[in-house]
This record gives C-alpha cells, sequence and structure tokens, in this order.
C-alpha cells in the first residue's frame, strides 16, 4: 500500500494540504487521507483546488443548513463585481441545462421548483414502488444466476436505478442504455479529472437529452399520462406553471441525481459488506437491520464526496474569514468519519446507533431522491445476497478515476 507521505503534504499550523486527486493512491482509497485530515486539520486550505474545505461533521452539518452561504452567487452580485469569467461559449448547452437545477437555485425559485416535484418523493409515495423494484431486481438475477459468476454492475447496478428513475417519470425502459450514456458523460462536469474534450462531451449530451426532454414534453402535453413529467407540467404553485426550460432542467437533474449515486452505491455497499466477512444473513436478518447496515454503507463508502457553497455575505467560519462571493467546499464523505462523532470511524459496524450519515447532504438542498435509494438500496440488497449465497469477489476492484463521486469500475463476482 502506498505510505500517505509519498501523496499527501499537511502543514497544521497554516492549515495548508496538498493532495493530487488524480492519484489513485487518493481516489481509491479516500477514507485513510480523511482520518490524516481529521487528526490534523480538519478544516484546511487544498492547494491543487485553491479553495478551503470543511470535513469536520458539526461544520458540514452547519453549513449545509446556513443560509449565509448557498449554491448560487449571481442571484445577489453580478460576474464584474465578482470577477468571474464569462461563460464558456461551448458550454452554452450545458449552462441553460443547469440554469434552473434544483441542484443549483436558492429560493425563491428553488422552494417553488422543490414543492413540485417533492410529493412524488416523499417516503409514502415511494414505498409503493417497493414490488416493482423487487420483482426487476428478480429477473436481473435470473439472467446471471446459473452462470455463477457476474459483472455486478453492468448487469445489475446500473440497470436498477435508471430504470426506476425513468418509469417514474414517464420514459420508456429501452431508453436506459442512452440515458445512461447522457449522464455519464453529463457528470464529467462535475469531476477532478475535467478535461477539454469532457466538457464538450457534456456539452452535447446536455444538448441531446434536453431534446429529447422536449419531446417528452410535447407529447404529454398532447396526451398527459399518470407520470412525474405529466404533473409537473400540469401543476401549478401560486398560479405559476414550470416553463419548457425549468422542465428541462428539473427532468434532466432528477434523472441524473436518480440513478447516478445509487449505481456507484450499490456496488460500493456490496464490496464493502463481502470484504467485511460478516455473514450477510446477520446484515439483513429483517427490515430494521436491513436498514441499519445500508446506512452504515452509505456512511463508509458514500457515492458523493463534495458540495460546493458560495459566501452570500462576509462571515466569520472556524477563525477563518469568507467574503461574499468566496466559494468553500464539503466533503460529506470525511464527515461521516469524523471521530468526534463515530467510533472507530474506518470501521464497519453495522450495528452503529451514532450520529446520522451526511451522505444525502442537509437542509434545503438535502437530497430528494433519498426516499427512493435508501428504498432501492434496503430492497435489491436483500435479495441479492439471498439468491446469490455464497458470493464472493472475483477480481480486485478497481475505484473510478470519477472523484469526487466514488464508484467502482466495475465488481466481478462469484458464487
Amino acid at each position: 500500500m502506498t505510505k500517505l507521505a509519498d501523496f499527501l503534504s499537511i502543514d497544521p499550523d497554516t492549515r495548508h494540504v496538498s493532495l493530487n486527486g488524480r492519484n489513485p493512491a487518493f481516489y481509491g482509497d479516500p477514507n485513510r487521507v480523511y482520518a490524516a485530515l481529521h487528526a490534523q486539520c480538519p478544516t484546511f486550505y487544498w492547494e491543487e483546488q485553491k479553495q478551503w474545505f470543511f470535513t469536520g461533521y458539526d461544520h458540514v452539518n452547519a453549513l449545509l443548513r446556513d443560509r449565509r452561504f448557498g449554491r448560487q452567487i449571481l442571484h445577489i452580485a453580478s460576474r464584474e463585481e465578482l470577477g468571474l469569467a464569462e461563460p464558456e461559449p461551448h458550454l452554452t448547452n450545458f449552462d441553460l441545462a443547469e440554469l434552473h437545477s434544483l441542484l443549483e437555485v436558492e429560493p425563491p425559485e428553488h422552494t417553488r421548483l422543490r414543492t413540485l416535484v417533492n410529493r412524488a418523493f416523499v417516503s409514502r409515495h415511494i414505498e409503493r414502488l417497493r414490488p416493482e423494484i423487487a420483482d426487476l431486481a428478480e429477473k436481473l438475477i435470473d439472467g446471471f444466476e446459473k452462470d455463477g459468476e457476474t459483472e455486478l454492475l453492468s448487469a445489475f447496478a446500473d440497470i436498477i436505478p435508471v430504470t426506476m428513475i425513468g418509469r417514474m417519470i414517464g420514459i420508456p425502459d429501452e431508453m436506459g442504455p442512452q440515458l445512461l450514456k447522457w449522464s455519464h458523460d453529463y457528470v464529467g462536469m462535475y469531476m477532478f479529472k475535467r478535461t477539454k474534450e469532457d466538457e464538450y462531451a457534456a456539452d452535447q449530451a446536455a444538448k441531446e437529452f434536453a431534446d429529447y426532454v422536449k419531446e417528452l414534453i410535447a407529447e404529454r402535453r398532447r396526451e398527459p399520462r399518470e407520470d412525474l413529467l405529466t404533473h409537473m407540467i400540469h401543476t401549478e404553485h401560486k398560479g405559476q406553471y414550470l416553463t419548457d426550460d425549468e422542465l428541462v432542467s428539473t427532468t434532466i437533474v432528477l434523472l441524473n441525481a436518480g440513478h447516478e449515486a445509487t449505481v456507484h452505491q450499490i456496488g460500493n455497499s456490496v464490496r464493502i459488506i463481502l470484504e467485511s466477512g460478516i455473514d450477510p444473513r446477520t446484515l439483513f436478518a429483517d427490515e430494521k437491520v436491513t436498514e441499519r447496515t445500508v446506512e452504515e454503507t452509505l456512511r463508509i463508502c458514500a457515492p458523493v464526496h463534495i458540495f460546493q457553497r458560495w459566501a452570500l455575505e462576509d462571515v466569520e467560519l472556524d477563525g477563518l474569514s469568507f467574503k461574499r462571493g468566496d466559494k468553500v467546499s464539503l466533503i460529506l464523505a470525511a464527515a461521516n468519519l469524523d471521530p468526534q462523532k463515530f467510533s472507530d470511524p474506518l470501521a464497519f459496524k453495522p450495528d452503529r446507533q451514532e450520529a446520522p450519515n451526511l451522505s444525502f447532504g442537509a437542509g434545503i438542498h438535502f437530497c430528494i431522491g433519498a426516499p427512493l435509494a435508501r428504498l432501492e438500496l434496503n430492497t435489491v440488497l436483500p435479495i441479492l445476497f439471498r439468491r446469490l449465497p455464497g458470493l464472493k469477489i472475483a477480481a480486485q476492484p478497481t475505484v473510478k478515476d470519477v472523484y469526487h463521486f466514488h464508484g467502482l469500475e466495475k465488481l466481478e463476482l462469484r458464487w
């Protein structure tokens, strides 16, 4: 194993850290880096990213809820005032798709958008999908059970979340592979490894994605159905309906967020369970035990690691002064490992009853799809381990170079 000192430099006095986010020794096992940061400087300036980062649970939890910080800044200040560069022409389609994204806007726009879609994602509505999710998982396993081996992501994890969110919105199952391709290209914009080619691919994906959603919108206006897209088109909030641009942005963010992280988390969870050596039958003995197991996998190997916030006013925090327009980053996955909150934080302990994990965020931007993701994980993981007793990892899993997401390239299994 590569020593931390070979790729991580921490100066606790200045709280400056040097770390190459593209180094496989980091993104392959970020938890040990987070442990070192907790031990020496939980709040730090990441020199390569030129930004302050917070890893402490209490700081991250508070910042997610702090209305002095927001996901956007241009609603209260101009680019010129903040010294921000003008938008890149080659990202016009991507920027338009992001313009009304639930992840990117602040109240009152956020309140209106979220109110219109929230009803579909509350737990009591989502719970009705459990039999459908279970049926899909069973059928997928039917397809490879006799083989004695499979690559879990392509045969199982990739398919379930995109199929379920697609069905909720009103997109046919056969569009699943195309939605996955658009989504993978689109979220390339959020990653540390982003190149100019990634940017062109993301913009092209945004254009094709948007064009497809516009066709669907036109169809649903002509022929309404019992799906989320029809609901968003025909439901008003205080006399206002969503515009086409808002419908496109909202549909894209729901599709991306509705499966991308869950795909990673199914793989992460299966890996952590198999590597723990704990008998899966004890981890999924009943619903309560299953829920605790799933929450512990979300805590120790979260699928999304970083969210950023703009300072909307001058703020003093943890001995630091931030000016309006400064950007800070919160490492949710590191907050989940804070030794002040979690005993033996790097250990997988499914019977933990400590602080709730922050993997879905907190505050007004708490992940709207969290009930769906939790239901999918709580439904498919017990089925997988029940159907395939003796499940083992067949080849050393490789983590994708997609930080600040965290997921596997593939997960080869045998039984």
